[in-house]
């Protein structure tokens, strides 16, 4: 049974003015509240290398579960707005950017709009800098497309993907020139 939580990925590997990727992920979850998208659960900040050209900064990704009766298309409507206030400009796909947040799963909906509104996400099953921060807070979710769970489609990732993917530290500061990262966990 899927439950009526919406899931929302963010990521950052460029920091923003004086932040750091780390520091704009904790101003993204603020923002996301002013916006009317209330935080029911927060996973742990993840690093991640760049997709995909990994010579390029690595990611600090998390995922937050929230509350809201919007609609997906007016949720991802405040994500593109909140990216946009950020410093996000949508050029290149999969370039470096300031903040990304992804609409993963919209309380089980399943969307595919001729706008480009995809719901669930379709490539979160295969990115373990999706999965593995929503399995902390979200164990017994499902995908909705497939009806597999996070366990089974966290197996299936290549285990050079989920070994490159681990928390930060919880303590402790990244700058925006050296990303310090701590504590390895599959």
């Amino acid at each position: 049974m899927q439950s009526a939580a919406i899931y929302i990925a963010l990521g950052a590997n460029l920091p923003l003015g004086d932040w750091s990727p780390r520091q704009t992920l904790d101003r993204a979850r603020l923002a996301l509240g002013e916006a009317g998208l209330a935080i029911i659960s927060a996973s742990s900040d993840w690093h991640s290398p760049a997709w995909p050209d990994p010579a390029e900064p690595p990611y600090v990704n998390a995922v937050v579960a929230i509350a809201s009766d919007q609609p997906a298309r007016t949720i991802l409507d405040t994500l593109h707005a909140i990216e946009a206030a950020f410093g996000r400009a949508r050029t290149v796909r999969n370039a470096p950017r300031p903040l990304d947040l992804d609409l993963i799963d919209c309380r089980g909906e399943q969307i595919s709009a001729p706008d480009g509104l995809t719901v669930p996400h379709p490539r979160a099953v295969t990115r373990a800098f999706v999965l593995l921060p929503l399995a902390e807070i979200a164990p017994d979710w499902t995908d909705p497309l497939s009806g597999r769970g996070i366990a089974d489609l966290i197996a299936a990732l290549p285990q050079a993907d989920r070994s490159a993917t681990y928390k930060l530290q919880e303590t402790g500061k990244l700058s925006p020139h050296s990303l310090a990262f701590a504590g390895r966990g599959d």
